[in-house]
């Protein structure tokens, strides 16, 4: 079964249970050389950041569940592709599946979005400062643009 790296709504477990119930958490992991920014669709997403991290929740993905995962996650609509990156975990480092936007265009969450994932993201157990900088990410812009 492959391993799966969820950064966003997919770090709900009970929400994760009922798209893929052969699929079963691991805890938490990150990956290295990455941030986490909402694109134009609304959507988490990750992109390449040479020192950056994103932290998220490892999944032993049931080959039978890929298939609800790639329709929740777009893929023949061409909203998200997959592709396998190194995370590191507790064990050390894995390759795991990671679902990428094709839009990394910055946007703003679709409402409701963004506190699931961050409500994920602390029952997942991941670090206070991380939990923080997603906060972040919903704050209202400044004047000239700039998010708080």
């Amino acid at each position: 079964m492959p391993l799966y790296f969820a950064y966003g709504s997919n770090m709900d477990v009970a929400a994760m249970a009922a798209r893929c119930p052969a699929s079963r958490p691991l805890g938490p992991a990150r990956l290295p050389r990455h941030r986490l920014l909402i694109n134009s669709d609304g959507y988490a997403t990750v992109v390449r950041e040479p020192r950056g991290e994103v932290h998220g929740l490892l999944f032993d993905l049931a080959l039978p569940d890929i298939p609800a995962l790639d329709r929740y996650e777009g893929i023949a609509r061409g909203l998200y592709v997959k592709v396998t990156q190194p995370v590191i975990t507790g064990q050390g480092p894995r390759r795991a599946l990671v679902y990428i936007a094709r839009s990394s265009t910055p946007g703003v969450a679709k409402p409701g979005y963004l506190e699931g994932v961050i409500a994920a993201a602390e029952a997942a157990g991941l670090p206070a400062r991380y939990v923080a900088s997603l906060k972040l990410l919903g704050a209202p812009p400044r004047p000239g643009g700039v998010r708080l």
